[in-house]
């Protein structure tokens, strides 16, 4: 009875246990954000600057980067958007870019589950573009990326690590369809209104 008994608590301590994992370097963070009529997310790797000189040294100038840690960073967008002045069709991308001291080059690549940038293939770019690079005036500690409304119809990607941010533009593709589908939407939902019964 005794042994059945540990054993059913070592059971239940190990199940406990299976919830917990391992804590690793470069935390894996998810974010999404509405945009126009759907959302875009971006799964990433946060590493840290951990007193490493990061760009031109760690991350080297000129070079193919995952924009963060481990896996490539994966972005995905609802809808058609137009991304750093490119159209790019919904679907999930993995994002790189190439460092410069003045700005970066960004890319988006179909192969959208890749482990860091070794494997990644220029061919398989469906948007290439560079944005300026800007100083921040604050130390950024750790890696991150955040999509941040500017309006209705846009959105601003923003990268920030280290003393350095980039701010990749994103706007709706077509905004005259997406303006009729909109006006479309909003006659359905006050159709819905009015039919809906009276309390």
């Amino acid at each position: 009875m005794k042994k059945l008994f540990a054993t059913a608590l070592l059971s239940c301590s190990l199940l406990g246990f299976s919830q917990f994992n391992v804590p690793i370097a470069s935390p894996k963070q998810k974010v999404e954000q509405q945009f126009s009529m759907t959302k875009i997310s971006v799964e990433y790797g946060r590493p840290g600057v951990k007193g490493r000189k990061v760009f031109g040294e760690l991350v080297p100038f000129g070079k193919v980067w995952r924009a963060g840690a481990n896996s490539a960073t994966k972005v995905t967008f609802e809808q058609n958007v137009n991304i750093g002045g490119k159209d790019v069709i919904s679907g999930s991308y993995a994002l790189f870019v190439i460092p410069m001291e003045k700005e970066w080059k960004v890319m988006l690549n179909k192969d959208a589950n890749q482990w860091g940038a070794y494997t990644y293939d220029e061919k398989l770019n469906v948007a290439e573009f560079t944005v300026p690079v800007q100083k921040l005036s604050d130390k950024q500690e750790w890696f991150e990326i955040s999509v941040n409304p500017v309006d209705i119809h846009s959105a601003e990607m923003l990268i920030k690590w280290d003393m350095t941010k980039v701010a990749i533009p994103i706007k709706e593709w077509k905004p005259e369809m997406v303006a009729k589908i909109i006006d479309k939407l909003n006659e359905i939902k006050q159709i819905e209104k009015d039919a809906a019964p009276k309390k």
